[in-house]
């Protein structure tokens, strides 16, 4: 059967699941996806882009299903968390039609994260004049702590989350891009006031450092804030605001420990001067990945929401803000046992979230 009749067929009936303070409705939208790993809403009630681990870019639409795959996306290396990752409209998309992609490359010492752009045809089934603009240097990564998640601010200003490659060191050095969090232009130049231009043995494009793996980047719609979130070792993944230069502290500064149950290498504890304490996080591991801020009326008891996704925990995590500290956590969708790799908003004001299998979904969640 194909995807687009399985799409077709699916039951448009609501399944309620319980949570901590409210039911929560899930409506499945898609099945059949190869580790969906991104979701990006075109304008216009056109639908959305997702990828697919593997290498696929499709596109769906309520009503037509999912396409075959989008022809002109770059050739992926797809082991373990590499592959084709991250997908973002550019602010500009209604007059460029530009489309960025983050996913990795093969190189000699090990993979590597890529960012690039190309222009989505008008009939959405062609991604052309596809152009790489940064790779991830040195490309040391086996396939793990790749991170690489991509968010445009509302100045236009493109912002990159890279991971640590699993090599903990590099995240405190300036002159790779291993365990760092980019500034570029829209343009993907280097903007003139990032913290390190200018400065001896320092890559240009970093706006801070100490980072491990991130797996969510997301601007806080009321403060303007750029956010992050990422996996800490065994325990201690963190939700952080990254500051202009700030080094965010590891391995140095970790509330997790190593694999082993030791302490991790190089680090000397929770806190450590010089380094930026995290707004949130978790002695126990959720194994965090992408995220999203609340901020439409259609659910008012979402105000104030931060929706995180979980791997491990297999669920959805909702943390209530107060400004910027976190004030209390609930769990959704804690009964379906399904691996959460991203979660959006829609234009519509309900969730769209992906779960990570080999028979991937797109969920639309609601109250």
């Amino acid at each position: 059967m194909s995807r687009l009749l399985r799409s077709l067929l699916l039951t448009t009936v609501f399944a309620v699941f319980p949570a901590a303070a409210a039911k929560v409705t899930v409506e499945t939208l898609q099945d059949n996806l190869d580790h969906p790993w991104a979701v990006a809403f075109l304008p216009d009630d056109q639908g959305m882009l997702i990828t697919e681990r593997s290498g696929q870019l499709r596109h769906w639409q309520a009503g037509k299903g999912l396409s075959t795959p989008i022809g002109g996306v770059p050739k992926v290396w797809a082991q373990r968390q590499g592959g084709l990752l991250d997908v973002v409209l550019a602010p500009d998309f209604p007059q460029s039609r530009r489309v960025w992609l983050s996913y990795t490359v093969e190189g000699a010492q090990g993979a590597g994260a890529v960012v690039g752009f190309g222009t989505l045809s008008a009939d959405n089934r062609q991604l052309q004049g596809f152009k790489p603009v940064l790779q991830q240097t040195p490309a040391l990564s086996s396939g793990a702590n790749i991170g690489t998640r991509i968010a445009f601010d509302r100045e236009g200003y493109l912002w990159i989350a890279f991971g640590d490659n699993f090599v903990a060191e590099n995240a405190q050095k300036l002159d790779s891009l291993q365990g760092k969090l980019v500034r570029l232009t829209a343009q993907g130049d280097v903007p003139k006031d990032n913290p390190f231009v200018g400065r001896a043995g320092a890559r240009p494009e970093i706006w801070s450092y100490g980072l491990r793996n991130p797996q969510g980047l997301a601007f806080n719609p009321w403060t303007l804030a750029i956010w992050e979130s990422e996996h800490g070792p065994r325990g201690g993944d963190e939700v952080n605001i990254p500051a202009k230069g700030k080094n965010y502290g590891w391995p140095l500064a970790t509330w997790g420990v190593d694999y082993s149950g030791l302490k991790v290498p190089g680090s000397l504890g929770g806190k450590v001067a010089g380094t930026e304490q995290p707004v949130y996080y978790w002695e126990k591991s959720p194994a965090l990945s992408g995220m999203a801020f609340y901020n439409s009326a259609r659910f008012p008891q979402w105000k104030n929401s931060l929706f995180i996704g979980a791997l491990k925990d297999q669920n959805l995590i909702r943390l209530t803000l107060n400004g910027d500290k976190v004030v209390s956590e609930e769990r959704l969708l804690d009964d379906r046992g399904e691996r959460i790799r991203d979660v959006r908003m829609g234009p519509d004001g309900y969730l769209y979230v992906l779960t990570d299998a080999r028979d991937g979904k797109l969920l639309r969640v609601g109250l």
